[in-house]
C-alpha cells in the first residue's frame, strides 16, 4: 500500500475573483477534485456573504449542482456572543470563566466577536 497525503487548497476572498480564476477552480473541483471518488483533495473557499450577486462568477459556481452533489458543504461563520468568547478564552488559558470574564469583555468590545479579529488580538496579546 502507498501513502498519499491529502492535497489542500485554500483560497480566500473569492468574491473578488474574476471569471477565469473561478472557471479554473471549478474545473479543478469537478475534474480531479471533489467529484473524484478516490481523490485526496480538500478545497476551502472563503467569501464574504452579501458581496456576490447572481451575475458574479462565484455565485454560478456555488449554485452548480455537480458541486453540491459531489459533497460540498457551506459553512457560515458568525460573530461570537460574549459568553461564547468567555468560554473560548477560559479554555485557551486553562482558567475558570470567572477569572477570564474581564479580559473576555475587553476582547469582545474591541472585536465585536468577529472570529478573525478575536484570533488576531489573542495572538498579539500572547507575544
Amino acid at each position: 500500500s502507498t501513502f498519499a497525503a491529502t492535497v489542500t487548497l485554500c483560497l480566500d476572498d473569492l468574491q473578488w475573483a474574476d471569471s477565469a480564476s473561478i472557471a479554473a477552480v471549478n474545473q479543478l473541483l469537478l475534474a480531479g477534485g471533489i467529484a473524484s471518488q478516490h481523490a485526496k483533495f480538500f478545497f476551502l473557499g472563503c467569501y464574504r456573504e452579501g458581496e456576490t450577486d447572481k451575475y458574479n462568477p462565484l455565485w454560478k459556481t456555488l449554485c452548480n449542482n455537480d458541486l453540491v452533489n459531489a459533497g460540498s458543504t457551506d459553512v457560515k461563520l458568525d460573530c461570537m456572543d460574549e459568553e461564547t468568547l468567555t468560554t473560548m478564552v477560559s479554555e485557551t488559558l486553562c482558567l475558570l470563566p470567572r477569572l477570564t470574564r474581564c479580559l473576555s469583555s475587553i476582547i469582545y468590545r474591541k472585536t465585536k466577536g468577529n472570529p478573525l479579529f478575536v484570533s488576531q488580538l489573542m495572538i498579539s496579546l500572547g507575544k
